[in-house]
């Protein structure tokens, strides 16, 4: 059976994703597609309703985005949100003008039609906006159903076409009703039945891999994070002893982490878990390099160089696991996917130029080089569903809510040159921030927690002597999404004792600094 989705047409918000996000929320598929995506093509999808994101345009703008028309004539309720309110108004002959005044941050929501949108609301409610532009003026075929002090047509109806438009932001938390506003499109206007399931994704995408791959043999490049682990056990589910995974080992992974993906994979899951030591040959091309960009090209090469040696060897080998995520489909280009791994998913329209995905998270060009076809059985999800997919398959909880490790590992949290001295101070000050950061339950809801090995040296005193030694930086940061993030307010005493037991415990190290800037304008790694 082909269940109900919700299209959303991104005319570039910053929060697009998060209303896909939110949709979902409601147990409803939901997928962004290219603003300008035809009408032919959305009828051939099992929509039940479509949904138009903001953006930074103004509607009269010369180069604005616009959406085909024809869309307003498929028969399924539209949901226009800020920009997408004041696109679908003006196609339907509203007037679209320059506000008076600008509306950014929360104002106060007047409700004065309660019978569909608003329903089960409060008179009045906190909303947030970001607006310069506003809907002027409407046609006969509209009608009001809020407002706010500054602008009069905050939210409307079409009487006849089914569309809805609001002037603020439902899917941001700054709008404490939007789920409320969002699960009254979903279920009382698009009549979903809120019916999409993990469950039923994980049985799906394991019966289309199994009849694609079919008799051939399927790599999966397994670096122990969420995804690709996550990849690699929805995979043997499907074709079994057919999965042979890759691990390379290129000397900059963490504490007993080849050990560990070596124990939970081969011994606990069974799998055919290949250990491909490159770790001289990358420290060797790393060696006297300082420049965080030179570094990531040369371990995405080496990469290539290692995979491909082992890849090699495997006879039948047809297939190449990888684990793309949504976000990352979002940004990869324009075009439609070829296929959806289950077969009750649309296929995958995504948005904008294509993006450099990096060779150290992947294996680049690989597939194409050695002719093998991608499976992909991730990339309709976002990381949180990825992790519900974790659990779902039974994969141990400390894999699933791992922190991010990043492609090119320890290398680009070693600000100056990689060697192998300096990578064994920072495996130990790293082992020391993350026992601690769990033994004080905090693991959980720090998002991302990681120690840096600085390029200075700094004056102490230890043991009554002198010392001239190593400085550690620890970062730890709270966020959602990754796009941006605050630094973690980490109880000063567990900072204490993080401090005390590097400083105590790794040899080299005489001072521990705490990182307090939010990204942005910082990112989260330091390279």
């Amino acid at each position: 059976m082909i269940p109900e989705m919700i299209a959303i047409l991104d005319f570039g918000s910053q929060y697009c994703q998060l209303i896909a996000r939110r949709v979902r929320e409601h147990n409803v598929y939901s997928r962004i597609c290219p603003a300008d995506i035809k009408a032919e093509e959305l009828s051939k999808l099992p929509v039940k309703g479509l949904i138009l994101s903001g953006g930074p345009a103004s509607v009269y703008g010369k180069n604005a985005p616009k959406c085909d028309e024809r869309i307003f004539g498929l028969g399924v309720p539209i949901l226009g949100i800020c920009y997408g309110m004041q696109l679908g108004c003006k196609l339907l002959g509203a007037e679209v003008i320059a506000a008076e005044r600008h509306e950014y941050g929360r104002t106060n929501l007047s409700i004065l039609d309660k019978s569909d949108l608003f329903a089960n609301m409060p008179d009045s409610t906190v909303v947030w906006a970001s607006h310069g532009d506003q809907v002027g003026k409407l046609n006969e075929d509209f009608v009001k159903l809020a407002a706010t002090q500054t602008c009069p047509f905050a939210a409307v109806r079409d009487r006849r076409r089914k569309f809805f438009g609001v002037q603020f932001h439902p899917e941001v938390a700054h709008t404490p009703k939007g789920p409320l506003i969002l699960k009254n499109f979903l279920y009382d206007v698009c009549g979903c039945s809120g019916d999409w399931k993990m469950s039923d994704f994980v049985g799906e995408t394991v019966e289309s891999v199994r009849r694609q791959v079919g008799d051939a043999t399927v790599i999966c490049g397994l670096s122990g994070g969420v995804d690709s682990s996550v990849v690699a056990s929805l995979v043997h589910k499907a074709v079994g002893d057919k999965l042979v995974c890759i691990l390379v080992d290129n000397g900059l992974l963490r504490k007993n982490e080849r050990e560990n993906v070596v124990s939970t994979f081969r011994d606990h899951f069974h799998i055919d878990l290949r250990v491909v030591d490159w770790s001289e040959q990358f420290l060797a091309a790393l060696n006297g390099v300082t420049d965080p960009q030179q570094k990531r090209k040369i371990i995405g090469a080496e990469f290539i160089n290692a995979f491909k040696s082992e890849a090699l060897k495997i006879p039948d080998a047809k297939f190449l696991a990888q684990g793309t995520l949504y976000p990352d489909v979002i940004e990869s280009g324009s075009k439609p996917a070829v296929k959806p791994q289950a077969k009750y998913l649309a296929p995958r329209f995504t948005r904008g130029l294509a993006a450099n995905i990096k060779l150290h998270h992947n294996v680049g060009g690989l597939p194409a080089e050695l002719g093998f076809e991608l499976i992909e059985p991730l990339r309709d999800l976002f990381k949180d569903e990825v992790r519900v997919v974790g659990e779902y398959l039974g994969l141990p909880e400390d894999i699933v809510w791992r922190h991010p490790f990043p492609g090119p590992g320890l290398a680009v949290r070693i600000i100056g040159e990689v060697t192998p001295q300096r990578l064994q101070i920072l495996r130990a000050a790293d082992e020391i921030l993350i026992d601690e950061i769990k033994a004080a339950g905090l693991y959980r809801k720090v998002s991302q927690a990681l120690a840096v090995l600085l390029p200075v040296s700094t004056v102490g005193v230890m043991g009554d002597e002198r010392s001239y030694e190593n400085v550690i930086a620890v970062r730890a940061v709270e966020t959602s999404d990754f796009m941006t993030a605050d630094f973690s307010h980490v109880p000063f005493e567990v900072l204490g004792i993080i401090s005390n037991r590097i400083i105590n415990e790794v040899r080299g190290v005489n001072r521990v600094v705490y990182d307090i800037s939010s990204k942005p304008p910082a990112t989260i790694e330091w390279e």
